[in-house]
């Protein structure tokens, strides 16, 4: 698979801090690429340099093989890097009209990318009625006027509710569908969960993981070996924990209010945990093969949820 972006040793310091520390990476043609980290982990300064935005201290990257300062490789770049900036006093179409006045392109597209996202209903309504969800779409809009084949979004979903992150969730899976490549950066781990094909974890500027989201659940928490997680129960919540933690091939318990969830060797099937409890007297109320959330995989890599 060809890459859309080839990020190659990106630093950026502020005087002694070092906001992103030697960052390479690839980003897949094609696919849903997140950005994922911690607050103030220097996602939204990886995406300011790959936008020309801001410069880096050292390191390149290459958009499609080009330089990213290209004016012609910009065009085929729709980017949502802050919160949207539109006439509150205008409609949805009126802001997509000046949209594409200042990018010279794509007014042709309007109706199109109004239908797009769901706003054609709603097109001649002032901006300020619209839901928060609204604004965030009608912005995803003007990122596609001029049919870019790459799109580039900071925090999509930041600030909305429920409902709101549900659409902006099903946009991009749509836009992908499409055939658009997108990188977007966020601190949500459920939904890159949810929406990503592929995943960088960065934290305090140095990138920590990179692969298939996937691969990066795949991995164990030493990045030596494949590991399984179960869910186990019993009457005895005490006992069998003891058990269990003599059972070889388990690395971790982790005790639950009702169960506990265990992480064993890629060998270890609930057949095998079946059988020793079986043998060590415990009868299993429970038994199951537990996916290891994307949450679980971030806290094994960073131990932390925020960096400020």
């Amino acid at each position: 698979m060809s890459s859309v972006l080839s990020l190659r040793g990106i630093s950026k310091y502020y005087g002694p801090v070092h906001a992103l520390n030697n960052v390479s990476f690839e980003v897949p043609k094609g696919s849903v690429f997140g950005i994922l980290g911690p607050n103030g982990s220097g996602k939204t300064t990886l995406l300011g340099i790959v936008m020309d935005i801001l410069k880096a201290s050292s390191g390149t990257f290459l958009w499609n093989g080009q330089p990213g300062s290209s004016n012609e490789m910009r065009k085929q770049i729709g980017t949502l890097l802050e919160t949207p900036n539109f006439y509150h006093y205008l409609s949805g179409q009126k802001n997509l009209q000046i949209a594409a006045a200042i990018k010279e392109r794509g007014k042709e597209d309007i109706p199109g990318v109004l239908e797009k996202v769901n706003l054609t209903q709603r097109k001649d309504s002032k901006f300020s009625t619209y839901s928060l969800g609204m604004k965030q779409r009608l912005a995803i809009a003007s990122t596609l006027l001029g049919n870019p084949d790459i799109l580039v979004f900071d925090e999509p979903t930041n600030g909305l509710d429920p409902a709101g992150i549900a659409e902006i969730r099903e946009l991009i899976r749509q836009l992908n569908r499409e055939g658009k490549t997108i990188i977007m950066a966020s601190h949500i781990l459920d939904e890159v969960e949810k929406v990503c094909t592929h995943v960088a974890i960065i934290q305090k500027g140095v990138l920590k993981t990179v692969g298939s989201v996937s691969d990066v659940l795949a991995a164990s928490h030493d990045n030596k070996a494949a590991t399984v997680e179960i869910e186990v129960a019993a009457d005895n919540l005490v006992m069998l924990e003891g058990t269990l933690r003599e059972m070889p091939g388990i690395i971790h318990v982790f005790a639950g209010d009702s169960n506990l969830s265990i992480e064993c060797e890629e060998g270890i099937a609930t057949a095998d945990i079946n059988k020793y409890c079986f043998e060590k007297g415990i009868i299993l109320s429970q038994l199951s093969l537990k996916r290891k959330s994307l949450e679980r995989r971030f806290l094994e890599i960073t131990g932390t949820q925020s960096d400020r």
